[in-house]
């Protein structure tokens, strides 16, 4: 038998299925639906937090609940199609060109359609500031020497229990305390890898970790990824092939593209890694920005042998300025702890006590299931909201599973870095799509940042990017004519 809020949200649901509550329509507050109903408050709530989990409504700060957009067909505007490529080992090119946008990234007055953050509206600063304040009302006086090189403890029990109920197991003694995953990225590359060996990564790539990879002196074995996931036979070939004892991934909602891996891709994967003794260096930075109610399993759940090493932090989900990750240490790489320990920068020991506080409170867990379904309406009104600006013009677009990145693929022969510049010019922030990945393949293409709410200056900032992109289709047919 169905609770009473329950059977209210089938009700409305199926208000909204048939159009009588249309996308983006207002609902009553809280109290109006109550007092409508003759139902409590508590009643209310978990009603309306019902809905939201499943898609069908969201909330906006202090403005109230609202009706999701209905999804669009996903046969209406296709995906992006991916160019197959021959795999070896090679230098990663344009990294003056990625430090440039790094930099650009963070200017202030820029619209910031490039680079990957929340909004400010979206991160619960209120509950922060309250977690770091109990934290420090009750730390001990040791909390304010040198802290464990390994992280304060409190933060990897958290941690271990948080994960523990999305359904993978990593103890303590194994998570290693992080300025980020950047950094826990480069501790292990260091660690496991030389100057001028070569690690896979499925292309196009975040362009942050081929920056990271060229900064190390590492090459690069690009294999094709799509909008579907990793070419496995390709992988498997890579591993057995290509002489790399590293491969670099994201299996849930990479960056650029979205995808999500399926059980059996990431089981495939680890058995793999122990296959070829190839550690996978796994970035789970966006599993939590699910669009549904379930973070999915990283293919360290699949890991038996020791080959996966678990990297992440809460940049994507909860803030960027926090700088705090972390990694996992599989029990076959324990003699390294003495090198991790010199390598892996200490971190500030309140900020890990407040997070700590912030998850064990429950604060970050009922923060994620306020954030998923926002990303998945923003995600989605950008999507329509593209299409629209670009209408008559032959895109393509991912349609993401999680997180909130848009890989657009415009016409083949619009240049997207002549497109970068021109945006900067107009105070607009992108990343061209020729520094995903090598020999400007996705020169076509850009990356779009979807963490924002869709605002007037980003609808403008959109509509601009649409009418270059025509401007530049109508002077390539003017020169065709003449």
């Amino acid at each position: 038998m169905a609770f009473q809020y329950q059977s209210l949200a089938q009700q409305l649901s199926q208000k909204i299925y048939r159009g009588e509550l249309v996308a983006d329509q207002r609902l009553n507050s809280l109290r109006q639906f109550a007092e409508q109903q003759r139902i409590s408050l508590n009643t209310a709530k978990s009603c309306y937090e019902l809905l939201e989990a499943q898609g069908l409504i969201y909330a906006k700060h202090k403005a109230g609940y609202f009706v999701s957009p209905r999804p669009l067909q996903t046969d209406q505007v296709p995906q992006p199609h991916y160019p197959d490529f021959v795999s070896q080992p090679r230098k990663v090119s344009h990294l003056d060109l990625q430090i440039e946008i790094l930099e650009a990234a963070i200017q202030p007055k820029l619209i910031h359609l490039g680079a990957i953050q929340l909004s400010a509206e979206l991160i619960p600063i209120e509950a922060l500031r309250r977690s770091i304040q109990r934290a420090l009302k009750h730390s001990h006086s040791e909390d304010f020497l040198y802290s464990d090189r390994q992280g304060h403890v409190v933060l990897r029990e958290a941690l271990s229990a948080h994960w523990a109920e999305d359904g993978f197991f990593i103890a303590k003694e194994d998570i290693y305390i992080s300025n980020g995953c950047m950094p826990a990225l480069s501790v292990m590359i260091q660690i496991l890898t030389q100057v001028g060996d070569s690690i896979i990564v499925p292309t196009p790539s975040f362009n942050g970790q081929l920056q990271l990879l060229a900064s190390l002196k590492r090459k690069i074995v690009e294999i094709p990824a799509h909008s579907e996931g990793i070419d496995l036979a390709r992988l498997e070939h890579a591993m057995q092939h290509s002489g790399a004892k590293m491969c670099l991934m994201t299996a849930n909602y990479q960056n650029p593209l979205g995808f999500c891996l399926s059980h059996a891709d990431k089981e495939k994967i680890a058995q793999l890694a122990a296959k070829y003794q190839c550690y996978i260096l796994e970035d789970d930075i966006y599993a939590e920005c699910s669009f549904s109610t379930h973070r999915p399993l990283p293919i360290q759940f699949w890991d038996k042998q020791g080959y996966v090493i678990y990297c992440g932090s809460v940049s994507k989900s909860l803030s960027p300025a926090y700088r705090l990750g972390w990694f996992s240490l599989p029990p076959r790489l324990k003699a390294h702890r003495g090198q991790i320990f010199t390598q892996n920068v200490t971190v500030n020991t309140p900020l890990q006590l407040g997070l700590a506080d912030f998850i064990f409170s429950r604060a970050y867990r009922s923060h994620l299931n306020h954030l998923r379904p926002i990303i998945r309406v923003q995600v989605q009104q950008y999507r329509e909201f593209i299409i629209q600006c670009f209408a008559q013009i032959e895109i393509r677009i991912n349609q993401p599973q999680g997180g909130y990145v848009l890989w657009l693929q415009l016409p083949e022969h619009i240049d997207s870095l002549a497109m970068y510049h021109y945006a900067q010019q107009q105070g607009i922030g992108i990343v061209p799509g020729l520094i995903f990945g090598e020999d400007d393949r996705y020169r076509n293409c850009i990356r779009l940042n979807a963490g924002h709410e869709l605002s007037a200056p980003v609808r403008q900032a959109i509509q601009c990017l649409a009418d270059w992109t025509r401007a530049q289709l109508e002077s390539k047919q003017a020169d065709g004519r003449s």
